[in-house]
């Protein structure tokens, strides 16, 4: 088979999702720590501005593995889940990451 630009260009939009999901991720959480800190913030506020942060790093997490799958074109349920899981954070960017990942399937090990 033929290798195209397809598979790349997915990869390289699920590892951006990815990334800027887990930095604000990781921003939106130190930030709710300095905030605890400095205040004091009721535990049920506190709970409520820390515990979304866990799915928005766990989804960034997946789009990354997902767009290391899609560059290597290994595993490709891996590479489509981790374009699905980044729709969830950044929907415009894996949009095309899922449409990319779709049409190569057959490029994929």
């Amino acid at each position: 088979m033929k290798k195209t630009w397809k598979p790349i260009a997915a990869g390289i939009l699920e590892i951006t999702a990815g990334g800027l999901s887990v930095i604000t991720g990781c921003g939106l959480y130190m930030s709710a720590i300095v905030a605890n800190f400095l205040t004091t913030v009721p535990p049920l506020v506190y709970a409520v501005l820390t515990y979304p942060v866990l799915p928005l790093i766990l989804l960034g997490l997946l789009a990354i593995a997902g767009g290391v799958c899609a560059l290597l074109r290994k595993v490709w349920g891996l590479a489509l889940a981790g374009a699905i899981g980044g729709f969830f954070v950044a929907p415009l960017l894996c949009l095309f990451a899922i449409i990319f990942t779709a049409i190569s399937r057959k490029e994929f090990a």
